[in-house]
């Protein structure tokens, strides 16, 4: 008995364990989209209705008018390289909440929502761009649908390589909801080893900045304010942050190494028609 449900462990790993078509890394999905987007609907929409959002005024305005913008420079981006599948089911939704957090982040299924305390660095639209961009590609990649699986299948959330939501119970789907929101940056993360899901989710930050770039030149703004946001960032943080080894993300040093030597590339599509 133990050996078959092993094996069919194994077996759902293995068929989990797939691409990411924009970079070719692999990575464990194991939640299906007909699971998962319900479930990130839900818990934005909980988010939403625990939380001041700002419904009107310049910078919600902004908000929503970027996110409408980088939604169709994703779309068009999408459709013209045949990943136009990994859009289906999509509601796309941009709002902007009341708090001092320095934070910005996009569920699976295009649900964004911007903390007012990283306005100030934004400090314009083509910052609100870098971050959109950045936070919606996580999506596109299903980044949270990675971590997401990882953390499930750590917590012993998965059987037989499979999740099926109606099945769990009132603990487990609690448990379930913090991994969603741990896994898209709405939540403090808890429990990370350094030797394997700090230095993943660094090559998943990578992923998201390049891929970002894009969607924002797309869009119509110049990738070039990308270094100057994360400067400002950096220097927000004044060098309080982990070292780069403990930290999810890359160091702010070579993060803005790395997304200056993608400009030249993401230039290239810098008010491009599709």
């Amino acid at each position: 008995m133990k050996r078959t449900v092993i094996a069919t462990l194994l077996i759902g790993l293995i068929i989990g364990c797939q691409k990411v078509p924009l970079s070719g890394r692999s990575q464990l999905r194991l939640v299906p989209s007909s699971q998962l987007l319900p479930l990130s609907f839900s818990n934005y929409k909980e988010v939403l209705d625990t939380s001041r959002v700002v419904r009107s005024g310049e910078q919600a305005e902004m908000v929503r008018r970027v996110g409408a913008r980088i939604q169709r420079a994703v779309e068009s981006y999408m459709n013209a390289n045949n990943f136009a599948s990994r859009l289906n089911g999509f509601q796309w939704e941009f709002n902007l909440i009341q708090s001092p957090q320095v934070n910005a982040w996009c569920m699976p299924g295009g649900k964004v929502a911007f903390y007012t305390g990283i306005m100030p660095i934004c400090q314009n639209e083509a910052g609100i761009a870098t971050v959109m961009g950045h936070e919606v590609s996580h999506a596109i990649a299903e980044h949270g649908n990675e971590r997401m699986s990882e953390g499930l299948l750590a917590n012993g959330l998965i059987q037989g390589g499979q999740l099926v939501l109606g099945t769990l119970s009132q603990s487990q789907r609690s448990q379930t909801n913090a991994l969603l929101l741990q896994a898209v940056g709405a939540a403090a993360p808890v429990g990370y080893q350094v030797l394997r899901a700090l230095p993943h989710s660094r090559s998943q930050e990578s992923e998201a900045d390049k891929l970002g770039l894009i969607f924002m030149s797309i869009a119509g703004y110049d990738p070039k304010e990308a270094v100057g946001f994360w400067t400002r960032m950096s220097q927000a943080s004044g060098g309080k942050k982990p070292a780069e080894f403990l930290s999810t993300h890359p160091s702010d040093q070579r993060r803005i190494r790395d997304i200056q030597s993608q400009i030249p590339d993401a230039m290239k599509y810098f008010n491009k028609k599709y």
